[in-house]
């Protein structure tokens, strides 16, 4: 979800937890914050195997800000990032793109990999004449991926709000 000032409770991550504890059989602890001392006590007195969910990031301004302080507290207890989620690798947040600047390695987790390879099948190898949709509230941020289309596409519809 996207709170616009702060924590609000329809937006914590409290019903995810409970959904992985049951979908993976064990515990998933929810985490207080996604930041700062009592974090990074869960993640220090954490056993191997154990789950900890970080508390929503968007709950601070400097998530999608990409701020810099911000990153590095969210980085702080943790040894590596591997991203997993297609729909947000786009996005220079602090917890897509700004933690990969303190924490290495920072991978692509299996099925983002696997999301990467489709699409790139999809595309050079897709039957002709091939369309591509391409939409989103920003245009702008889609040049490159519109410039790479031009010589794979025979036509490219571009949509968003």
């Amino acid at each position: 979800g996207r709170p616009k000032d702060g924590p609000e409770d329809k937006f914590s991550l409290g019903p995810c937890a409970e959904r992985l504890t049951e979908l993976l059989g064990q515990e998933v602890k929810l985490a207080p914050d996604c930041v700062g001392d009592d974090v990074k006590a869960m993640v220090d007195g954490a056993a191997e195997g154990d789950v900890i969910l970080l508390e929503n990031t968007r709950f601070y301004k400097e998530e999608e800000k990409n701020e810099s302080a911000f990153v590095e507290k969210l980085a702080g207890p943790f040894d590596l990032y591997v991203n997993d989620a297609f729909g947000t690798a786009h996005r220079a947040h602090a917890s897509t793109e700004g933690v990969t600047k303190f924490l290495q390695p920072s991978v692509s987790g299996y099925l983002l990999a696997k999301e990467l390879e489709y699409l790139d099948g999809a595309v050079t190898g897709g039957e002709k004449p091939m369309a591509a949709i391409v939409g989103g509230s920003k245009v702008s941020s889609k040049i490159t991926v519109l410039e790479a289309l031009l010589d794979k596409c025979d036509k490219i519809v571009i949509g968003g709000g």
